[in-house]
């Protein structure tokens, strides 16, 4: 019996193509190819992901992006209300503009795990909604681009959805992100 293959980088991309997958196939399908990764090769970074993630005695959550990640490219001091936070921050040679980042609370309790624009790399400036394409933007990205956006409901844990307006015609839309890269635009519910 062989052992597995240390689980790095490379896998944890694929984690987060995975689920990717449900909106976007196509980029994902092209982003795969990019990684020299087979389908196959998703399902078992997936897999693995996924038994370390709900192991009983397994790593906590920042402990396990540590291993898998090596040490943050950066730790950033954030407040949140009263509280003092770390943002700790991975690069992600996919989406090279772009940081992993995870929100660590007192005691390095994970309260969210998201990709965000790299320190200092321009992000997009969509002026519409309907002018945002899959993976252009973060969901601060779009927060920001339209004013008040409303935070809903994702559909899975790794799935968020802001109410965006359009600055234009009034007409309110929702955009999906997932593992906080837009995905797609929809109607409003």
């Amino acid at each position: 019996m062989t052992a597995p293959t240390p689980f790095g980088p490379l896998e944890f991309q694929l984690v987060l193509l995975r689920r990717m997958a449900d909106h976007q196939p196509g980029l994902v399908e092209e982003a795969r190819h990019e990684l020299g990764a087979s389908l196959a090769d998703m399902r078992e970074a997936n897999r693995r992901w996924q038994a370390m993630a709900r192991a009983p005695r397994g790593r906590g959550s920042l402990r396990r992006y540590r291993s898998v990640l090596g040490a943050p490219e950066a730790a950033l001091p954030r407040r949140v209300g009263d509280l003092e936070c770390e943002a700790l921050l991975w690069p992600v040679p996919l989406w090279p503009d772009l940081r992993f980042e995870v929100m660590a609370g007192p005691g390095g309790a994970v309260w969210n795990e998201w990709l965000v624009r790299a320190p200092g790399a321009a992000g997009p400036g969509p002026t519409s909604p309907d002018a945002l394409r899959p993976w252009s933007c973060t969901v601060d990205e779009a927060a920001r681009a339209f004013p008040p956006a409303r935070p809903m409901e994702g559909s899975a844990p790794t799935r968020w959805s802001l109410a965006v307006t359009d600055p234009a015609t009034g007409q309110e839309r929702v955009a999906e992100f997932t593992w906080g890269l837009f995905q797609r635009l929809l109607p409003a519910r």
